[in-house]
């Protein structure tokens, strides 16, 4: 009596915890009776809230030719300590690393040095010029597979961190094969906008401009570049014009902690910076050594703004100003916020799926849920009687647990999900089925009722666990390497399962022990 007593109360208990979860989402939502569950306190997926889906692709190329370039400077770098001479390094047409040797008696020194410090390259064979012997270089397979690796879960972290602060409820950011990247926005209407945040690099540089060259030059001496500058008119019409910049960045934005949209005493948007400490300081030595010269701020390439410095900038706080309406400064403060993407992505797939079209799934969603469950109401007490009565208010405990365990853990309900639902009536009702089945053979053989239940659930119990277990395991598969609408269904699949085990083999033993133990009456199973 006392273990029943303790299946009682545990089951008293959790009764009362989903009551608190899922009462809340019993009002109704538009015209459905069970909407409000699928509302405020349940996130619902794309499918059915409308929203976006994009597919992004990764340019993994680019991100091993930035580390060959890297690794260039840095060998440049390490030689310049040891005494040996070398060309700048550079990335030839196939993104190979060219590094040229003018003086042959170094040849040694040299490879040794690369040996040594930079285990990651892997030569591709040297040859004479007339400047000296080039040597070149790419990644080993093993140090390109893990910049690839890196890069995917920078990209993915990096978006991650955007559509976080751009405020997008439930979004589902994951990494695909082919070096894709899923993103799916719930709720999301402004499609343009999302893009334009999702997609941009954000690559902030600080660049010298160079004012003694002539911007439409044929040639440009060594050491400077050609970069389109952004201007905008006063009607707010962007144009590009150039401007010629060092080739070599000073600064980089890797080192900004803090980006904000900010207004000038004019009422003009432009994006505040802060940096960290060693940020601040590189700031200040470069500003100071740079006075009266101009700064070209670059973003993804293009100059926004180039004012002159006019004295040493310290503090570690910079602006960008580029005539930027309140928006754009707000979403540019956003991806420099989260950070640049270490390499370009482009828009392989975008959908939009109507909110319109979310309600319907709902709706029908809910019917269908409605339907199997009046069906099992219904005959299940015209087959096994008053244990029909107590089958029926598992199923809807069940239920209630798989509502309350939605919203207690912030789980996305998505359209397979409602099928997961529809399902899980289907196996709760089919737990209780083999418990009354057992019953029904041990009062065949002569058992009390007492002992009849006791054998019921317990030889039932074990293939109510094992076909369970199975199902759950297929389950945590599915949400392992599903998408969105998978991993939804196999997420209510779950909660479904392990909730209807414990109505059907805890909660249901608990009454029946208690019916049994009150009447000496047969039991109408």
């Amino acid at each position: 009596m006392k273990a029943l007593r303790l299946r009682l109360a545990l089951s008293l208990m959790v009764l009362l915890v989903v009551l608190a979860y899922a009462l809340p989402n019993i009002p109704a939502i538009g015209n459905s009776p069970l909407g409000a569950l699928l509302d405020d306190r349940i996130n619902l997926g794309l499918d059915l809230k409308g929203g976006m889906n994009l597919t992004l692709g990764v340019d993994v190329d680019k991100a091993v030719q930035n580390t060959l370039s890297v690794t260039g400077q840095d060998i440049r770098e390490r030689a310049a300590q040891e005494k040996i001479s070398i060309m700048k390094p550079r990335l030839n047409a196939e993104g190979r690393l060219e590094v040229t040797l003018p003086r042959a008696d170094q040849a040694a020194a040299f490879e040794g040095m690369v040996a040594k410090w930079f285990p990651s390259l892997v030569s591709s064979g040297s040859m004479a010029a007339s400047s000296g012997r080039v040597y070149t270089y790419e990644l080993s397979p093993e140090m390109r597979k893990q910049v690839e690796e890196m890069t995917m879960e920078q990209v993915v972290r990096t978006i991650r961190n955007r559509i976080d602060q751009f405020g997008v409820a439930e979004p589902d950011i994951r990494r695909q094969s082919d070096n894709q990247v899923q993103v799916q926005l719930p709720g999301m209407t402004d499609s343009e906008r999302a893009v334009q945040i999702i997609g941009q690099t954000a690559h902030l540089e600080f660049r010298l401009v160079r004012d003694d060259v002539d911007p439409n030059a044929m040639m440009l001496p060594a050491g400077t570049t050609r970069l389109p500058l952004i201007v905008k008119g006063a009607a707010g019409v962007e144009r590009e014009s150039v401007i010629v910049v060092d080739s070599e960045a000073l600064m980089g934005g890797e080192d900004i902690t803090n980006a904000r949209p900010a207004f000038n005493e004019f009422g003009q948007a432009y994006v505040a910076l802060e940096f960290n400490n060693r940020g601040a300081n590189s700031f200040e030595r470069i500003t100071g050594a740079n006075i009266h010269k101009r700064m070209a701020i670059v973003l993804d390439g293009k100059v926004y703004s180039a004012p002159t410095i006019q004295d040493r900038i310290s503090g570690g706080k910079a602006s960008i100003t580029g005539s930027f309406t309140t928006e754009e400064a707000q979403d540019l403060a956003i991806v420099l916020r989260a950070g640049s993407l270490p390499t370009p992505v482009s828009i392989l797939e975008e959908r939009t799926v109507g909110p319109s079209l979310g309600k319907e799934s709902i709706n029908s969603g809910i019917k269908a849920s409605l339907v199997g469950a009046a069906a099992v109401v219904i005959i299940m007490p015209l087959y096994y009687g008053l244990s029909g009565l107590i089958a029926d208010a598992m199923l809807c405990f069940t239920l209630m647990i798989l509502m309350a365990g939605m919203t207690l853990f912030g789980a996305t309900l998505t359209l397979p999900g409602i099928a997961g639902v529809v399902l899980t009536i289907g196996m709760s009702v089919d737990a209780n089925v083999l418990i009354f089945e057992r019953i029904r053979e041990e009062l065949k053989n002569g058992l009390t009722a007492f002992e009849a239940v006791q054998a019921g659930f317990r030889r039932a119990s074990v293939s109510i666990l094992d076909s369970n277990l199975t199902t759950l395991i297929t389950a945590a598969i599915l949400y392992q390497f599903g998408t969105g609408p998978i991993r939804g269904f196999a997420v209510t699949l779950s909660l479904g399962i392990l909730a209807s085990m414990f109505t059907a083999i805890f909660v249901s033993r608990a009454i029946f022990e208690t019916w049994v133990s009150r009447s000496s009456k047969k039991i109408s199973v």
